[in-house]
């Protein structure tokens, strides 16, 4: 068995490495209320999007939302798979200079979170 190396960042079981890649396995619930990471679903995380699923709407929600949540910029972002349906896979660029997949990671971590903890969390340090 391989040793693992303590300096690579851990990645939630939702995103996996790909060379210089980082691609996201994720669970889209269009059409919701608001916009917003909803947790863990499975071996995906879970995205809500406000846009309806009409001419691709959702899908550039989606990227929009990402980008914006882990501060990456538009061309970093791909949708791979999945433009019709609801699973679908986002691959991440752009992760060659130093810290940024650490920093990356740590961001995802953050989406890991279901959202009832988050609004919880939310209401406790009012």
């Amino acid at each position: 068995m391989e040793n693992p190396d303590f300096r690579t960042p851990t990645l939630p079981i939702w995103a996996r490495r790909d060379g210089n890649f980082v691609v996201l396995s994720l669970r889209v619930q269009p059409g919701a209320q608001r916009t917003a990471a909803a947790g863990p679903y499975g071996d995906r995380l879970k995205i809500a999007l406000h846009a309806p699923p009409v001419d691709g709407k959702a899908n550039a929600e989606l990227l929009r939302f990402l980008g914006e949540v882990l501060h990456l910029r538009a061309r970093q972002l791909a949708l791979t798979a999945g433009a019709a349906g609801r699973d679908k896979r986002v691959r991440i660029s752009g992760l060659e200079e130093a810290g940024a997949l650490a920093e990356l990671a740590s961001r995802l971590a953050a989406l890991d979170v279901p959202a009832d903890r988050i609004a919880t969390a939310l209401r406790a340090s009012r």
